[in-house]
């Protein structure tokens, strides 16, 4: 008997073992080096491709049961190259969401204008940084209202951190621009500045194409099933650029909480889906609420991986080795004590969300999951090209990652009792 104690205890250090191995800062700062490796994660991409096979085959390994859910939107664009240049200098550029058809690739010199009669020029506009994600109203009116002065096209900075290329998410029902909108970071301002003041001309040349009825797919990985409720954990994988900090840590926390739930047998049915489509209109997430998530009423709770959960801080232009304080642990009501428990070490504002929760947990909460619990952020190089591995380290990957396999952890073992 005494044997058998020993033998048992022994598969549970082992197991218990391989989840902290998951969880240490240098497995987790691995799982984002290799998203990173794939570069590119727009939806439909190589890039995403290789992301959705790469989740696909780690959870297999681990021993969830997978498949892959089709996502078909409507459209996207594709760009092949896009650049604009003055008086001899050439800054990489990107078309804002949606140009239009007869614009997908084009090529046009004009001088540039931000004040007075613009027709036919190419009107310089600015955008503040307002800390937002998404194409919102106000966004979209002072670009209509630019294209309605009949410019040949917009050259467009949007106000952020990284003083480089942002990009807003867009859904499938924004209608396309009137004018090309070519998207330069700021950080190259002096050099259209001059040209605006020489009247010397402005090149875009662009080449990309639309494609109709794109396809995607999500990862769905399932392992318990008839145990019980279900417990839902979900992150995206695309978005508009490499997406290193934006989308690395949440999947590398994503992958790791896989793992210990597989080494450690909880006694749970759980069910992960990585989405895609995130940055034209959630179109994973919206598929899967409505044609493979399990019914609210049949889940216990919905654990969410954010953006930029993990990403440092900056401070005067330099990095710190603290943190981003710009980010969010976004819950229902329900799930506070058990949140306020599990993260104590993690430094987050708390959005208790009653009426509307933002990013994908805003499609969780308004399909009517009554219990969840996720995080959410942004950082310095937040829908920029700059983004990359820098942003994030070891040391603030694993506090979020113990952070929710603790509270994942607790809501097993406490069953509808974790929430109040």
């Amino acid at each position: 008997m005494r044997l058998i104690f020993i033998a048992t205890m022994a598969i549970l250090m082992v197991g218990q073992a391989l989840a902290k191995d998951v969880l240490s800062g240098a497995s987790l700062y691995e799982d984002v080096a290799r998203y990173a490796s794939f570069g590119l994660h727009r939806f439909s991409s190589a890039g995403d491709r290789a992301t959705a096979d790469w989740i696909a085959g780690e959870m297999k390994q681990a021993g969830f049961e997978i498949s892959f859910q089709p996502v078909v939107l409507g459209r996207q664009y594709v760009v092949e190259r896009a650049s604009a240049e003055a008086a001899g200098i050439s800054v990489e550029a990107t078309p804002f969401w949606w140009p239009p058809e007869d614009k997908a690739s084009f090529h046009l010199a004009a001088p540039l204008a931000r004040d007075g009669d613009v027709t036919g020029r190419i009107l310089l506009l600015d955008l503040p940084f307002d800390r937002g994600a998404y194409l919102g109203p106000t966004h979209r009116a002072a670009i209509e209202e630019a294209a309605a002065r009949k410019p040949a096209a917009i050259l467009l900075m949007i106000g952020n951190p990284a003083d480089d290329r942002f990009a807003y998410n867009v859904t499938q029902e924004d209608a396309p621009w009137p004018v090309p909108v070519i998207v330069v970071g700021a950080a190259s301002r002096a050099v259209f500045e001059r040209a605006l003041a020489s009247g010397a001309p402005v090149t875009f040349d662009v080449k990309g194409h639309y494609e109709r009825d794109v396809v995607g797919r999500n990862v769905i990985a399932e392992i318990g099933a008839g145990r019980g409720p279900v417990i839902v954990v979900s992150t995206p994988m695309t978005g508009w650029y490499s997406c290193v900090c934006e989308r690395g840590p949440g999947i590398a926390n994503f992958l790791a909480l896989a793992r210990t739930v597989a080494a450690e047998k909880w006694p749970a049915h759980l069910v992960f889906i990585a989405t895609a489509g995130h940055e034209i209109g959630h179109g994973g997430m919206e598929l899967f609420l409505k044609h493979g998530a399990p019914a609210p009423k049949d889940t216990l709770a919905w654990i969410h991986f954010g953006s930029s959960n993990a990403c440092y801080a900056f401070a005067e232009g330099a990095r710190t080795d603290r943190p981003e304080q710009e980010r969010y642990l976004v819950l229902s009501k329900s799930a506070v004590a058990l949140t306020d428990e599990a993260f104590a070490k993690v430094e987050a504002k708390r959005l208790v969300t009653e009426k509307q929760a933002v990013g994908e947990l805003r499609d969780v909460h308004a399909a009517g999951y009554a219990n969840f619990l996720g995080m959410a952020g942004r950082h310095r190089t937040f829908h920029t090209p700059s983004d990359d591995l820098a942003a994030t380290g070891p040391e603030i990957l694993e506090p979020v990652a113990r952070a929710f396999v603790d509270a994942a952890r607790k809501i097993v073992e406490r069953g509808n009792a974790a929430f109040r």
